[in-house]
C-alpha cells in the first residue's frame, strides 16, 4: 500500500511538471511569434521588395511584412543598404512609398530576426 501511495504521488508530481513545462513553452512561442505583423510570401512580396529597393536606391531586402498599424502604409519592407545601414520602407496597397525610417532593429541585429 505504501508503494502505491509513492507511485501515485510521483505520477501527480510528474503531471504537474509536464503542465508547467508546456505552459512555459507556449509562453515562449507566443513571445517570439505573437507579433501583430504578418510575414508575406508570393507575388505581393516580390512587388513590395522591388518597390522598396527602387525607393532606397539598392540594397537587400531582409524582411517583408504587413504593416502592424503603427506605420502609415500597408507593407513594411526592411532593406539593408550596401553601406550596412537599414531602412524600413512603408508602402501603400498599390506599392507606392508612403514613408521611410531607419530600421528599429538597427545594424546590430546580427540574426536578422524580428525583435519588435
Amino acid at each position: 500500500m505504501y508503494a502505491n501511495a509513492i507511485n501515485v504521488k510521483t505520477l501527480v508530481i510528474a503531471a504537474a511538471v509536464a503542465v508547467l513545462l508546456a505552459r512555459g513553452a507556449a509562453g515562449i512561442a507566443y513571445a517570439n511569434g505573437g507579433d501583430s505583423e504578418e510575414q508575406l510570401t508570393g507575388p505581393e512580396t516580390q512587388k513590395a521588395k522591388s518597390a522598396a529597393i527602387e525607393a532606397v536606391g539598392g540594397g537587400t531586402v531582409t524582411e517583408v511584412e504587413r504593416d502592424d498599424g503603427d506605420g502609415t502604409g500597408a507593407f513594411e519592407v526592411e532593406v539593408t543598404r550596401d553601406d550596412g545601414s537599414q531602412l524600413e520602407v512603408h508602402l501603400d496597397g498599390d506599392y507606392n512609398v508612403v514613408g521611410q525610417v531607419p530600421d528599429e532593429d538597427g545594424t546590430n541585429d546580427k540574426d536578422r530576426s524580428n525583435d519588435d
